[in-house]
């Protein structure tokens, strides 16, 4: 464990070190040409705004204008019927929307259900074997100018949907 941690207190500042070494050797100006990747990175960041905020707004009048909750409510007796618990439903619908928001709702069923329950388990699951297929599509098609993007969204979607029954069939395998 001493190992580990020890490596990896040195692991970035030897990096840092062997960089800037190759760039003294082959005389590359390092300093300018991190300050002019600094400014692509800020000018990236002003330009990623808008979409983050786009998607914070959606999420929220999803969440506070009750109509997640109604949807939940709609295909309750569905679920139980094959046997997936309605408190999930949340998760499996925000995380292909947001990270922020899912990684919200899985801190809260574990603080509810606890962590080692069945929705403490498929929650933590899901969370790391999905991923934020729009967000992902609206950020990163946004900031380098794709606009047809169907079918990566029909792809991503397919694949979150898949990831999202995986979880529940795999978690009721293993921990019943």
């Amino acid at each position: 464990m001493e190992i580990i941690t020890l490596v990896s207190t040195w692991l970035i500042p030897t990096f840092l070190l062997i960089v800037l070494s190759v760039a003294v050797i082959k005389r590359v100006p390092a300093y300018e040409l991190f300050v002019e990747g600094g400014k692509e990175g800020v000018k990236m960041a002003f330009s990623l705004l808008p979409f983050l905020v786009g998607m914070i707004v959606a999420i929220a009048i999803l969440r506070s204008s009750g109509a997640l909750e109604a949807l939940i409510n709609s295909i309750t007796p569905l679920l139980q019927l094959v046997g997936i618990p309605a408190d999930i439903m949340p998760l499996a619908l925000v995380r292909p929307i947001s990270g922020t928001a899912a990684l919200g709702m899985t801190t809260e069923l574990i603080a509810t259900h606890g962590p080692d329950s069945f929705i403490g388990r498929l929650a933590s699951t899901m969370q790391g074997s999905t991923d934020t297929t729009l967000y992902i599509l609206t950020v990163y098609f946004g900031a380098v100018g794709i606009k047809k993007m169907r079918y990566a969204l029909k792809v991503g979607l397919l694949a979150d949907l898949i990831a999202i029954l995986s979880t529940i069939i795999i978690v009721k395998i293993v921990f019943g």
